[in-house]
């Protein structure tokens, strides 16, 4: 499983990827790819990682599954195909997007982000069609946990978004005198009117990127 990964990802990860718990979860998602519908498509499972890779890395945004609809999941955390409706979750986050910076953004693909260095992970990489949650406990957390590990000791002043308490509970990994970590509730329906509307976490990822000397994000 870990042969499509990004080749500087793949040097960093190598000792990951030969760990009992891996060989597990390579085991268990070909299976579950062989046997039901299973999202991303196999090619899209370390899209995140080929579209930004470790040392072009200047932010992290945690999912926690991908979607699990019909041509929705991308391997990006939050995004989902052109031509398909607009999520709920996406929608707010571009609401929170035009509140923030006075623009509004149409495409919902987000690799614009990513290939500037916005790292979309979700924590669970695959997830069964119509299944919320149905591969979580199977070893994807560990991988991600080792994911933002790495990240937060070998790189320095990264922004770290964290949406939601789930997301939350990965900033147990993050190296807080490094990195900024932002969080707030999550952009969901449910949740976006708790914190996250009107938390203008796009501006403060610029505004900390510029004061280290990094070229900023353009969102747009």
């Amino acid at each position: 499983m870990e042969a499509g990964i990004e080749p500087s990802w793949n040097a960093k990860l190598e000792e990951e990827f030969g760990k009992p718990y891996f060989a597990e979860l390579t085991q268990f998602v070909k299976e579950e790819y062989a046997a039901s519908e299973v999202y991303p498509r196999p090619e899209n499972l370390f899209r995140a990682f080929e579209l930004t890779p470790f040392d072009k890395v200047k932010v992290v945004i945690l999912g926690q599954d991908p979607y699990h609809g019909p041509g929705q999941a991308t391997g990006l955390s939050f995004a989902v195909e052109d031509g398909v409706t607009f999520p709920p979750s996406l929608r707010n986050i571009y609401k929170e997007l035009e509140s923030d910076l006075g623009k509004s953004v149409v495409h919902k693909d987000l690799a614009r982000w990513a290939q500037q260095g916005v790292l979309l992970l979700n924590a669970t990489l695959t997830v069964r069609a119509r299944t919320p949650g149905s591969h979580k406990g199977k070893g994807w957390e560990t991988f991600t946990d080792a994911v933002i590990t790495l990240l937060s000791k070998e790189r320095e002043h990264l922004v770290f978004i964290l949406w939601g308490n789930y997301a939350r509970t990965k900033g147990a990994h993050i190296d807080r005198t490094k990195h900024l970590v932002i969080e707030s509730a999550h952009p969901s329906p449910f949740s976006a009117r708790n914190g996250f509307l009107g938390s203008r976490p796009f501006s403060k990822t610029n505004a900390y990127l510029e004061e280290y000397g990094i070229e900023p994000i353009d969102w747009l």
